[in-house]
């Protein structure tokens, strides 16, 4: 979702402070709507209403505390920051702990209550499109095996439609790893067909075993055949015959495979009889066979035998919008496979993932998704070192927040531990949060 779709809600008794907030957050871009009254925000807000919440605690009928209260029940991802003008250290520990994103009190610096709105407003954000993503998985399964939104998969699929069940040969093109079997298996369950889909990879097969393996075998055609073999061809009649990385066929058997297209028929290594198979080839490459065939690597006649439909795949780099999607499906996949929970992918890696070229295509990103789902996700480049304020920074903030840890977060004890007024202490504590996201 478009952050700029997400309206900051004001909670706020008081009419001058109320327009005065608005006008801050309008002229700093932020979308906002003004209520007077706790009840109001609560009458007015939808399920996965696109906003955040930002109320005064102090307030006549609900105060801010019990707004927040009926927020978390209606929605505990929705961000609720609250405001008071009564510097109470002991209501703000408690409304952190109760799951508030961050509180301020009065007078505040705005600058610092815009940067945790636009944190609040970039976590409503993400919060909302994963959902959207999970709904759309969730509406996915079971229509088709091709996840996406875009352009050319939305093509894809009306294509695989119109010729599914229908009893054409397939050329499948894509670079390595962009679901050209996914396609043929899209194609399989659409046609109808009886028979089971035999996946067999021509590359990976041996030249010396090609035939045997994908024509079967009569007893005595060699030596350790005592029976009659079935091969990959007979094994997919009334049903689909997947050929991936076709180019790898050994040429002196492609007339063969011609013959089977051409007459539904093969002949067994050491048979003499015809035997019919009624399978749908499908076939798929990374290479271009029209120029193989030019250069004698594969043979013409089957190149255009093959060649009734071309279904052409996009690799991942020219389908971006559709990563998120199929990130989370993975996601799901591998935690179920590997009996994992995790949390969904935060902005900041979905912003990786889309910066990607992805060479290796849908098949490296269910790499990724697995890597993420057992912890082992690589890291991002890791950012240039700190300047010497940022490491003061920090080395002051681990100080402050071990006092606090220390002193059971009890602001007065921990501010006599660290030599600083107790009001010195707050405001760094409100500064860290607004940094960081660190837990008072």
């Amino acid at each position: 979702m478009n952050n700029t779709a997400i309206e900051v809600w004001l909670v706020e008794d008081d009419d001058d402070v109320r327009q005065t907030l608005l006008q801050t957050l309008q002229l700093s871009d932020l979308p906002a709507r003004g209520f007077s009254r706790a009840e109001q925000a609560l009458q007015s807000l939808t399920p996965e209403a696109p906003v955040v919440v930002l109320s005064d605690v102090r307030m006549p009928g609900m105060d801010g505390l019990a707004l927040l209260k009926q927020l978390q029940a209606r929605d505990a991802e929705l961000p609720v920051l609250l405001l008071t003008g009564h510097g109470d250290i002991p209501m703000a520990v408690a409304a952190i702990h109760q799951g508030a994103q961050d509180f301020f009190e009065k007078p505040f610096e705005p600058e610092q209550l815009l940067r945790s709105l636009r944190r609040a407003i970039d976590k409503r954000a993400l919060v909302l499109e994963n959902r959207r993503l999970r709904r759309q998985l969730a509406d996915s399964r079971g229509q088709t095996l091709l996840l996406g939104q875009t352009p050319q998969i939305e093509q894809l699929r009306r294509q695989i439609d119109n010729i599914a069940d229908t009893s054409a040969s397939v050329l499948i093109l894509g670079e390595t790893g962009t679901g050209k079997e996914m396609v043929a298996r899209s194609l399989h369950q659409g046609s109808g067909r009886k028979g089971n889909l035999v996946a067999v990879n021509c590359t990976a097969l041996p030249e010396s075993i090609f035939e045997s393996e994908m024509f079967g075998a009569e007893p005595g055609a060699y030596t350790g055949v005592n029976k009659r073999r079935i091969g990959k061809i007979e094994h997919a009649d009334g049903g689909t015959l997947f050929l991936d990385e076709i180019e790898g066929m050994p040429l002196n058997l492609q007339a063969k495979m011609l013959r089977v297209l051409q007459e539904s028929a093969l002949e067994r290594l050491g048979g003499n009889k015809l035997v019919k198979v009624d399978a749908r080839i499908v076939a798929a490459t990374k290479v271009d066979l029209q120029r193989a065939s030019a250069a004698g690597l594969f043979r013409a006649d089957l190149y255009f035998r093959l060649n009734v439909v071309t279904l052409a795949l996009p690799p991942l780099r020219e389908r971006r919008a559709d990563i998120p999607l199929l990130f989370l499906h993975f996601i799901e996949q591998a935690k179920e496979r590997y009996h994992r929970d995790v949390p969904p992918p935060d902005a900041a890696l979905i912003q990786q993932l889309l910066n990607r070229d992805w060479p290796g295509n849908v098949r490296e990103l269910r790499h990724h998704a697995e890597q993420y789902v057992l912890g082992v996700l690589p890291s991002a480049p890791s950012a240039p070192d700190l300047t010497l304020p940022q490491h003061l920074f920090r080395l002051e903030q681990q100080l402050i927040l071990a006092a606090m840890k220390q002193a059971e977060d009890n602001v007065a004890l921990a501010a006599e531990r660290l030599g600083i007024p107790r009001k010195t202490l707050y405001d760094k504590l409100a500064r860290y949060k607004h940094t960081n996201g660190a837990e008072l």
